[in-house]
């Protein structure tokens, strides 16, 4: 491919629009570009204030590059945490249900750490899990309704593990996100509702009956909220522990289905 020549200082004209990372995201957009002219519409969409993910159609998460489309929640690198926390606790050839699964970037990454698992992925949008069933192996089911609804009955009392990164922001909260976030993303991948834990108590109340004994919940969410979703948790009948990575400024909390005695 013949080199594109970047139109118009591209560095200077994303870092006049207030991109922190102008240099990076330059180099990034002209990298995709097919020619210039698609260069400079890309530059419009990103100094317009449309997050670069959209604008290059994909972020990178754990080392993979995820295919995100406008409007689909893109991962964080907090999200991260919540992966390597799994990794760790999980056995070999076990069955994994991620919820709220947006764009299978969690299940993508969990199962490169882990490729022996067999994962079912989850969400309420249709965006999102046309995003997941890009990014997840062929054959990974990837199903789309409200919470467990869509979730094969089969797989009841059977899960070594859910995981979720559910939205957590409090309604209240929206308005202080970044605008990137606020303007973009879709509204029911943010929203947390009152306290930011509705979907995490709703999760919670469910989640043992999926569970097989010694299966673990683990769900992101704030360290400022981390106490509440703990006693939600053990509230539910799970064992609750909070783990917490200060290098990420990210938090999970880990529910553990008790094995029967004896």
């Amino acid at each position: 491919m013949a080199q594109i020549t970047p139109p118009n200082a591209p560095v200077e004209r994303l870092r006049a629009a207030g991109c922190v990372f102008a240099e990076d995201e330059a180099r990034l957009l002209t990298a995709a570009a097919r020619d210039v002219e698609h260069l400079e519409v890309m530059l419009g969409r990103r100094i317009a204030g449309e997050p670069l993910e959209y604008v290059l159609g994909w972020a990178e998460f754990a080392g993979l590059r995820i295919a995100v489309s406008p409007g689909v929640f893109v991962p964080r690198p907090r999200s991260e945490f919540l992966v390597t926390e799994a990794a760790g606790l999980l056995p070999p050839a076990v069955v994994v249900l991620d919820l709220c699964c947006g764009s299978g970037a969690i299940g993508a990454a969990l199962l490169t750490a882990r490729p022996g698992l067999t994962l079912v992925a989850a969400d309420v949008d249709p965006a999102a899990v046309e995003c997941a069933r890009r990014n997840l192996p062929p054959g990974t089911a990837v199903v789309e309704g409200d919470l467990f609804d869509p979730v094969p009955a089969e797989l009841r009392g059977g899960l070594a593990m859910i995981i979720a990164n559910a939205p957590y922001v409090p309604t209240a909260e929206i308005p202080l996100l970044p605008a990137e976030a606020r303007m973009h993303e879709a509204l029911r991948a943010l929203d947390g509702g009152t306290d930011g834990l509705e979907l995490h108590r709703r999760i919670a109340a469910e989640a043992r009956a999926w569970l097989a004994p010694g299966g673990r919940l683990l769900i992101e969410t704030s360290e400022r909220q981390a106490p509440i979703a703990a006693a939600i948790f053990a509230c539910h009948g799970l064992t609750p522990e909070i783990r917490r990575s200060e290098e990420l400024d990210a938090t999970v909390v880990i529910g553990v289905r008790s094995a029967p005695s004896g």
